[in-house]
Protein backbone atom coordinates (compact mmCIF):
# COMPACT_ATOMS: atom_id res chain seq x y z
CA UNK A 1 0.00 0.00 0.00
CA UNK A 2 1.65 3.40 -0.93
CA UNK A 3 2.15 6.22 1.36
CA UNK A 4 -0.51 8.60 1.73
CA UNK A 5 0.13 12.25 0.75
CA UNK A 6 -1.21 13.43 3.98
CA UNK A 7 -1.11 11.90 7.18
CA UNK A 8 -2.42 13.94 10.68
CA UNK A 9 -1.50 11.99 13.87
CA UNK A 10 -3.13 12.99 16.55
CA UNK A 11 -2.97 16.74 16.41
CA UNK A 12 -4.42 19.20 18.97
CA UNK A 13 -4.75 22.46 18.80
CA UNK A 14 -5.78 24.75 21.80
CA UNK A 15 -6.39 28.62 22.18
CA UNK A 16 -6.75 29.39 25.45
CA UNK A 17 -9.09 26.71 27.30
CA UNK A 18 -10.79 26.22 23.57
CA UNK A 19 -9.83 23.24 22.29
CA UNK A 20 -10.03 24.03 18.29
CA UNK A 21 -8.70 20.26 17.11
CA UNK A 22 -8.98 17.44 19.66
CA UNK A 23 -7.03 14.80 19.11
CA UNK A 24 -7.83 14.64 14.89
CA UNK A 25 -5.65 11.74 13.17
CA UNK A 26 -6.44 10.56 9.33
CA UNK A 27 -5.02 10.38 6.30
CA UNK A 28 -5.54 11.19 2.67
CA UNK A 29 -4.62 8.90 -0.50
CA UNK A 30 -2.84 10.01 -3.00
CA UNK A 31 -4.42 11.61 -5.91
CA UNK A 32 -7.77 12.22 -3.85
CA UNK A 33 -9.88 14.74 -3.19
CA UNK A 34 -10.42 14.55 0.55
CA UNK A 35 -13.14 17.38 2.03
CA UNK A 36 -13.46 18.37 5.15
CA UNK A 37 -17.32 19.68 5.98
CA UNK A 38 -18.55 21.27 9.07
CA UNK A 39 -20.31 24.69 10.41
CA UNK A 40 -17.97 27.70 10.84
CA UNK A 41 -16.19 27.77 14.77
CA UNK A 42 -16.03 23.75 14.14
CA UNK A 43 -11.48 23.70 13.60
CA UNK A 44 -11.68 23.04 9.93
CA UNK A 45 -9.40 26.54 8.80
CA UNK A 46 -7.20 25.79 11.98
CA UNK A 47 -6.37 22.34 10.98
CA UNK A 48 -6.10 22.89 7.67
CA UNK A 49 -3.52 26.34 8.83
CA UNK A 50 -1.10 23.54 10.49
CA UNK A 51 -1.17 21.40 7.69
CA UNK A 52 0.31 24.43 5.43
CA UNK A 53 2.36 25.20 8.83
CA UNK A 54 0.80 28.31 9.51
CA UNK A 55 -0.34 27.67 12.82
CA UNK A 56 1.94 25.31 14.85
CA UNK A 57 -0.06 22.24 16.88
CA UNK A 58 0.03 21.81 20.54
CA UNK A 59 1.24 18.21 20.18
CA UNK A 60 1.05 15.19 17.55
CA UNK A 61 2.90 15.63 13.93
CA UNK A 62 1.34 15.99 10.16
CA UNK A 63 3.28 14.27 7.96
CA UNK A 64 2.99 15.19 4.04
CA UNK A 65 4.36 12.45 1.83
CA UNK A 66 5.31 10.18 4.01
CA UNK A 67 7.90 13.57 5.43
CA UNK A 68 6.92 14.93 9.02
CA UNK A 69 6.51 18.20 8.80
CA UNK A 70 7.57 19.15 12.00
CA UNK A 71 9.90 22.69 12.41
CA UNK A 72 9.36 22.65 8.46
CA UNK A 73 8.30 25.99 7.52
CA UNK A 74 5.19 27.29 5.24
CA UNK A 75 7.74 28.15 2.19
CA UNK A 76 9.17 24.62 2.44
CA UNK A 77 6.12 22.34 2.62
CA UNK A 78 5.49 20.61 -0.42
CA UNK A 79 1.98 22.00 -0.23
CA UNK A 80 -0.02 25.22 -1.94
CA UNK A 81 -3.04 26.83 -0.63
CA UNK A 82 -6.16 28.63 -2.52
CA UNK A 83 -8.14 31.19 -0.37
CA UNK A 84 -11.56 32.53 -1.15
CA UNK A 85 -10.01 36.04 -1.11
CA UNK A 86 -7.47 34.21 -4.22
CA UNK A 87 -4.85 37.01 -3.42
CA UNK A 88 -4.32 38.07 -7.45
CA UNK A 89 -1.87 40.58 -8.59
CA UNK A 90 -3.56 43.03 -9.78
CA UNK A 91 0.03 44.92 -11.19
CA UNK A 92 0.49 41.65 -12.58
CA UNK A 93 -0.67 39.97 -15.84
CA UNK A 94 -2.72 36.65 -15.66
CA UNK A 95 1.03 34.64 -17.03
CA UNK A 96 3.09 36.70 -14.12
CA UNK A 97 0.75 35.80 -11.61
CA UNK A 98 1.00 32.17 -12.42
CA UNK A 99 4.79 32.25 -12.79
CA UNK A 100 4.96 34.38 -9.31
CA UNK A 101 6.24 31.13 -7.49
CA UNK A 102 8.49 29.77 -10.38
CA UNK A 103 10.35 33.42 -9.72
CA UNK A 104 10.56 33.00 -6.19
CA UNK A 105 12.35 29.23 -6.43
CA UNK A 106 14.70 31.21 -9.13
CA UNK A 107 13.54 29.49 -12.54
CA UNK A 108 14.93 31.39 -15.31
CA UNK A 109 12.47 33.71 -17.09
CA UNK A 110 11.96 31.96 -20.80
CA UNK A 111 11.21 28.46 -18.65
CA UNK A 112 8.82 29.93 -16.17
CA UNK A 113 7.06 31.97 -19.08
CA UNK A 114 7.20 28.39 -21.05
CA UNK A 115 5.51 26.30 -18.02
CA UNK A 116 2.70 28.98 -16.64
CA UNK A 117 1.52 29.16 -20.59
CA UNK A 118 1.33 25.44 -20.32
CA UNK A 119 -0.42 25.43 -16.98
CA UNK A 120 -2.87 28.12 -18.04
CA UNK A 121 -3.73 25.88 -21.51
CA UNK A 122 -4.61 23.30 -18.63
CA UNK A 123 -6.66 24.99 -16.87
CA UNK A 124 -8.63 26.06 -19.89
CA UNK A 125 -7.14 29.75 -20.35
CA UNK A 126 -4.75 29.66 -22.84
CA UNK A 127 -3.82 32.96 -24.74
CA UNK A 128 -4.40 34.40 -21.68
CA UNK A 129 -1.23 35.21 -20.10
CA UNK A 130 -0.70 39.05 -21.28
CA UNK A 131 -4.24 40.08 -19.64
CA UNK A 132 -4.97 41.91 -16.76
CA UNK A 133 -6.52 40.29 -13.76
CA UNK A 134 -9.25 42.29 -13.73
CA UNK A 135 -10.29 41.62 -17.48
CA UNK A 136 -11.18 38.10 -16.44
CA UNK A 137 -14.57 36.74 -14.99
CA UNK A 138 -15.12 35.43 -11.58
CA UNK A 139 -14.78 31.68 -12.59
CA UNK A 140 -11.31 32.78 -14.79
CA UNK A 141 -9.86 34.47 -11.56
CA UNK A 142 -10.16 31.04 -9.59
CA UNK A 143 -8.77 28.87 -12.51
CA UNK A 144 -5.37 31.49 -12.33
CA UNK A 145 -5.19 31.14 -8.78
CA UNK A 146 -5.68 27.05 -9.23
CA UNK A 147 -3.00 27.30 -12.19
CA UNK A 148 -0.43 29.87 -9.83
CA UNK A 149 -0.62 26.71 -6.99
CA UNK A 150 -0.35 23.94 -9.47
CA UNK A 151 2.62 25.15 -11.36
CA UNK A 152 4.31 24.29 -8.59
CA UNK A 153 3.64 21.07 -8.49
CA UNK A 154 2.99 20.51 -4.76
CA UNK A 155 2.02 17.22 -3.24
CA UNK A 156 -1.13 18.50 -1.48
CA UNK A 157 -3.09 21.20 -2.89
CA UNK A 158 -5.46 23.23 0.34
CA UNK A 159 -8.42 25.07 -0.66
CA UNK A 160 -10.05 27.27 1.96
CA UNK A 161 -13.47 27.73 0.74
CA UNK A 162 -12.55 28.55 -2.54
CA UNK A 163 -15.82 29.03 -4.17
CA UNK A 164 -17.26 31.33 -1.34
CA UNK A 165 -17.26 34.60 -2.78
CA UNK A 166 -18.70 33.70 -6.09
CA UNK A 167 -22.40 34.06 -6.78
CA UNK A 168 -24.71 30.81 -6.96
CA UNK A 169 -24.40 30.16 -10.57
CA UNK A 170 -20.86 30.25 -11.12
CA UNK A 171 -20.22 28.35 -7.76
CA UNK A 172 -22.06 25.56 -9.54
CA UNK A 173 -20.56 25.34 -12.57
CA UNK A 174 -17.21 25.72 -10.81
CA UNK A 175 -17.59 22.78 -8.42
CA UNK A 176 -17.61 20.85 -11.96
CA UNK A 177 -14.34 22.52 -13.22
CA UNK A 178 -12.40 22.30 -9.77
CA UNK A 179 -13.71 18.26 -9.92
CA UNK A 180 -12.68 18.07 -13.64
CA UNK A 181 -9.44 19.29 -12.94
CA UNK A 182 -8.39 17.29 -9.77
CA UNK A 183 -9.01 14.20 -12.13
CA UNK A 184 -7.09 15.49 -14.78
CA UNK A 185 -4.00 16.95 -12.87
CA UNK A 186 -4.11 13.96 -10.21
CA UNK A 187 -2.88 16.22 -7.38
CA UNK A 188 -4.44 15.37 -3.71
CA UNK A 189 -6.82 18.21 -3.06
CA UNK A 190 -7.56 19.19 0.70
CA UNK A 191 -10.71 21.09 0.47
CA UNK A 192 -12.68 23.23 3.16
CA UNK A 193 -15.87 24.08 3.20
CA UNK A 194 -19.13 24.68 5.01
CA UNK A 195 -21.69 23.86 2.20
CA UNK A 196 -22.58 20.54 1.87
CA UNK A 197 -23.67 20.50 -1.86
CA UNK A 198 -19.90 21.13 -2.02
CA UNK A 199 -18.47 18.27 -0.65
CA UNK A 200 -21.10 16.05 -1.79
CA UNK A 201 -20.59 16.80 -5.40
CA UNK A 202 -16.62 17.18 -5.45
CA UNK A 203 -15.43 14.61 -2.92
CA UNK A 204 -13.95 11.08 -2.90
CA UNK A 205 -14.33 11.50 0.94
CA UNK A 206 -15.62 13.62 3.07
CA UNK A 207 -14.92 14.22 6.74
CA UNK A 208 -17.61 16.02 8.99
CA UNK A 209 -15.84 17.94 11.65
CA UNK A 210 -17.80 19.38 14.54
CA UNK A 211 -16.11 20.93 17.69
CA UNK A 212 -12.62 20.00 16.85
CA UNK A 213 -13.56 16.41 16.47
CA UNK A 214 -14.44 14.24 12.84
CA UNK A 215 -17.82 12.96 13.43
CA UNK A 216 -17.59 10.80 10.63
CA UNK A 217 -15.71 10.04 7.64
CA UNK A 218 -16.94 8.21 4.63
CA UNK A 219 -17.64 8.26 0.98
CA UNK A 220 -20.30 11.17 0.42
CA UNK A 221 -22.74 8.44 -0.32
CA UNK A 222 -22.19 6.49 2.95
CA UNK A 223 -22.17 10.22 4.45
CA UNK A 224 -25.64 10.32 3.22
CA UNK A 225 -27.17 7.78 3.64
CA UNK A 226 -25.42 5.94 5.97
CA UNK A 227 -25.08 8.58 8.89
CA UNK A 228 -23.41 7.06 12.55
CA UNK A 229 -24.42 10.21 14.45
CA UNK A 230 -27.17 12.15 15.13
CA UNK A 231 -25.02 15.34 13.49
CA UNK A 232 -24.17 13.98 10.43
CA UNK A 233 -27.57 13.09 9.77
CA UNK A 234 -28.77 16.43 10.92
CA UNK A 235 -25.84 18.45 8.65
CA UNK A 236 -25.82 16.40 5.55
CA UNK A 237 -28.74 16.60 3.14
CA UNK A 238 -31.94 17.67 3.79
CA UNK A 239 -33.65 15.66 6.41
CA UNK A 240 -37.30 16.00 8.20
CA UNK A 241 -36.13 15.70 12.55
CA UNK A 242 -38.63 13.90 14.44
CA UNK A 243 -38.14 13.92 18.19
CA UNK A 244 -40.17 12.05 20.86
CA UNK A 245 -39.48 8.74 23.07
CA UNK A 246 -38.97 4.94 22.03
CA UNK A 247 -42.32 3.60 23.45
CA UNK A 248 -41.22 -0.13 21.80
CA UNK A 249 -37.90 -1.64 20.26
CA UNK A 250 -37.65 -5.31 18.38
CA UNK A 251 -34.83 -6.00 16.98
CA UNK A 252 -33.52 -2.69 15.29
CA UNK A 253 -37.10 -1.37 14.70
CA UNK A 254 -38.46 1.83 16.90
CA UNK A 255 -41.62 2.79 17.27
CA UNK A 256 -41.49 6.41 18.96
CA UNK A 257 -44.21 8.93 20.21
CA UNK A 258 -43.75 12.04 20.13
CA UNK A 259 -44.62 14.67 22.90
CA UNK A 260 -48.32 15.64 20.67
CA UNK A 261 -48.38 11.99 20.32
CA UNK A 262 -47.93 11.07 16.83
CA UNK A 263 -46.26 7.88 16.45
CA UNK A 264 -43.37 7.14 14.46
CA UNK A 265 -41.72 3.60 12.96
CA UNK A 266 -38.01 4.34 12.24
CA UNK A 267 -34.72 1.85 12.37
CA UNK A 268 -32.29 2.15 15.50
CA UNK A 269 -28.64 3.23 14.97
CA UNK A 270 -26.67 2.33 18.10
CA UNK A 271 -28.33 1.13 20.79
CA UNK A 272 -31.43 2.52 21.56
CA UNK A 273 -34.09 1.11 24.88
CA UNK A 274 -37.72 1.47 25.30
CA UNK A 275 -38.20 4.65 27.04
CA UNK A 276 -35.08 6.74 25.86
CA UNK A 277 -35.57 9.40 24.40
CA UNK A 278 -35.03 9.57 20.52
CA UNK A 279 -34.53 11.35 17.74
CA UNK A 280 -35.33 10.08 14.11
CA UNK A 281 -34.48 11.54 10.68
CA UNK A 282 -35.99 10.71 7.30
CA UNK A 283 -35.48 12.35 4.20
CA UNK A 284 -37.90 13.90 2.05
CA UNK A 285 -37.08 11.90 -0.85
CA UNK A 286 -37.88 8.74 1.13
CA UNK A 287 -41.51 9.75 1.71
CA UNK A 288 -44.65 8.90 -0.61
CA UNK A 289 -46.97 11.50 -1.28
CA UNK A 290 -50.65 10.47 -2.54
CA UNK A 291 -53.70 12.57 -2.34
CA UNK A 292 -56.00 9.38 -1.19
CA UNK A 293 -54.48 7.46 1.79
CA UNK A 294 -55.71 3.90 -0.26
CA UNK A 295 -53.15 4.98 -2.99
CA UNK A 296 -50.13 4.39 -0.47
CA UNK A 297 -48.16 0.73 0.09
CA UNK A 298 -50.12 -1.59 2.04
CA UNK A 299 -47.15 -2.40 3.73
CA UNK A 300 -45.98 0.62 5.62
CA UNK A 301 -47.17 3.07 7.99
CA UNK A 302 -49.72 5.53 7.03
CA UNK A 303 -49.78 9.36 7.87
CA UNK A 304 -52.41 11.76 6.90
CA UNK A 305 -52.30 15.70 6.87
CA UNK A 306 -52.96 19.06 5.09
CA UNK A 307 -49.91 20.63 2.61
CA UNK A 308 -49.17 23.69 4.94
CA UNK A 309 -46.28 25.22 1.92
CA UNK A 310 -45.67 24.58 -1.45
CA UNK A 311 -42.07 24.94 -1.77
CA UNK A 312 -41.54 24.95 -6.11
CA UNK A 313 -37.72 24.86 -7.15
CA UNK A 314 -38.12 22.92 -10.41
CA UNK A 315 -36.54 19.16 -9.95
CA UNK A 316 -35.88 20.15 -6.09
CA UNK A 317 -39.38 21.00 -5.52
CA UNK A 318 -41.35 19.49 -2.10
CA UNK A 319 -43.98 20.57 0.14
CA UNK A 320 -44.64 21.05 4.02
CA UNK A 321 -47.01 18.73 5.55
CA UNK A 322 -48.90 19.41 8.75
CA UNK A 323 -49.14 16.03 10.03
CA UNK A 324 -53.09 15.66 11.10
CA UNK A 325 -52.21 13.83 15.07
CA UNK A 326 -49.51 16.68 15.52
CA UNK A 327 -49.27 19.53 13.75
CA UNK A 328 -46.10 18.68 13.05
CA UNK A 329 -44.57 19.72 9.66
CA UNK A 330 -42.69 17.35 7.87
CA UNK A 331 -41.35 17.66 4.44
CA UNK A 332 -41.77 15.41 1.50
CA UNK A 333 -40.01 15.70 -2.06
CA UNK A 334 -42.28 15.64 -5.05
CA UNK A 335 -41.33 13.37 -8.00
CA UNK A 336 -40.03 14.84 -11.04
CA UNK A 337 -43.04 14.17 -13.27
CA UNK A 338 -45.01 17.17 -12.45
CA UNK A 339 -47.90 14.88 -11.09
CA UNK A 340 -48.93 17.43 -8.21
CA UNK A 341 -48.31 20.21 -9.98
CA UNK A 342 -51.62 21.56 -8.97
CA UNK A 343 -51.42 20.73 -5.53
CA UNK A 344 -53.01 23.90 -3.06
CA UNK A 345 -52.26 24.68 0.12
CA UNK A 346 -54.53 23.25 2.95
CA UNK A 347 -55.28 20.56 0.59
CA UNK A 348 -55.60 17.00 2.69
CA UNK A 349 -52.82 14.66 1.55
CA UNK A 350 -51.24 11.15 3.22
CA UNK A 351 -47.88 9.97 2.90
CA UNK A 352 -45.76 7.49 4.20
CA UNK A 353 -42.07 6.40 4.46
CA UNK A 354 -40.15 3.21 4.79
CA UNK A 355 -39.25 2.78 8.75
CA UNK A 356 -36.07 1.16 7.41
CA UNK A 357 -35.48 4.55 5.81
CA UNK A 358 -35.81 6.43 8.96
CA UNK A 359 -32.42 6.65 11.00
CA UNK A 360 -33.05 6.78 15.23
CA UNK A 361 -31.14 8.05 17.29
CA UNK A 362 -31.27 7.69 21.42
CA UNK A 363 -30.09 10.77 23.34
CA UNK A 364 -29.90 13.01 20.65
CA UNK A 365 -29.29 16.01 23.08
CA UNK A 366 -26.06 14.72 24.62
CA UNK A 367 -24.05 14.03 21.24
CA UNK A 368 -23.46 17.52 20.45
CA UNK A 369 -25.90 18.18 17.90
CA UNK A 370 -26.88 21.73 17.20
Amino acid sequence: MSTPDLAVDHVVKRFAEHVAVESLSFSVERGSFFSILGPSGCGKTTLLRMIAGFTVPDSGDILIGGRSMRDVPPNRRPVNMVFQHLALFPMMSVGENVAFGLARRGVARTERTKRAQAMLERVGLAGAAGKRVDELSGGQRQRVAIARSLVLEPTLLLLDEPLGALDLKLREHMKIELKQLQAAFGTTFVYITHDQSEALVLSDHVAVMNRGRFEQVGTPQTLYYDPQTPFVAGFVGANNRIAGRAESVAGDRVELVTASGWRVASRARGRVSAGDPVTAFVRPEAAVLERAEAALPADQPRHRGKIASLLFDGANSAVLISEQSSQSEFRVALPQTGRFSDLKVGEPVAFTFDPMRAICFADVASSGHG
